[in-house]
Parts: C-alpha cells; structure tokens; sequence
C-alpha cells in the first residue's frame, strides 16, 4: 500500500493549476457532503435503523479506515470532517421531503462533478480516479492536507 505522501503527490500531478486546485478545492467537500447526504437517504433493514445508522456512516466507517491505515493523524482529522458533514446531512434530510431532500443533494453533486471535469480540462490532465478508484478517496485528504503541512 502506498503511503499518504505517495497517494498525495500522485494525486498533485493532476492538480497543478491554480484554478483546478481552486475549484477542487470547493467541489471535493461538495461532492463529499452531497454523496453522504444522498446515500444517507438509502433505507437500510431496521436492524440498522434501531441503532440510527444509516448508509452514510457505513460509507464514512470504510473510508476511515482507509485513512486510518494511512495515517493515524490524518484518520482523526478527517473524523473531524466527516461528522459535521454527517450532522448537515442529516439535519438537512429531516428538513425535507425525501424527494426534494434526494433532488437538492443530486444537482450539488452533479454541478461539483462539473466543477471538476472543467477544472481537469483547463489543467489539461485526466482525473487520478480514472487510473486508481483509491483516488476518490484521497480528493478529501488532499483538500486537508495543505492546513497541516508539518504533520505529513
């Protein structure tokens, strides 16, 4: 498995000009929050239902321990966006009828998907996800990664 630098700077050949690393910079927790948000709508058995997890969380548990198993740091400090992007998903779906709830988190997520290919076209550079799945994953990471330079 390659380290969190590897993942990062694999992930930086692709992003190099201001304005894609702008707009990723805007889409990639766009994109994160309307997929929790769109998945948390997702009934699950009432096993789960009983004890108020939904799909989202067991998203968000999978890809802690992705994190987890590169970085224990970098584990806690996406704990800490995951849970507020969590609660704003929630709090957002109990507001709304779950149509309208499924329609709002689908145009964001479809407009930050936008967002993205226009700013890989402006790079010039395919996205890293065509290449490797795990890339998704290390959108987030990369987005965070800049607020903490010396624990990397």
């Amino acid at each position: 498995m390659r380290t969190l630098d590897q993942w990062l700077s694999l992930y930086s050949e692709s992003h190099q000009n201001p304005t894609n690393k702008n707009i990723h910079r805007v889409c990639v927790p766009l994109i994160m929050l309307s997929l929790l948000a769109l998945v948390a709508l997702i009934p699950l058995p009432e096993f789960f239902q009983q004890y108020r997890v939904n799909l989202s969380h067991i998203v968000v548990f999978g890809a802690l321990v992705f994190y987890f198993l590169l970085s224990k740091l970098f584990f806690v400090l996406m704990i800490g966006v995951a849970t507020p992007m969590l609660m704003v998903a929630h709090l957002t779906n109990q507001s709304m009828a779950t149509k309208e709830a499924a329609i709002l988190w689908g145009a964001i997520f479809i407009v930050a998907w936008i967002g993205q290919f226009i700013g890989h076209k402006i790079e010039g550079k395919k996205p890293s996800f065509l290449e490797d799945l795990a890339f998704l994953l290390i959108g987030p990471l990369w987005v965070v990664a800049p607020l903490f330079p010396r624990f990397r």
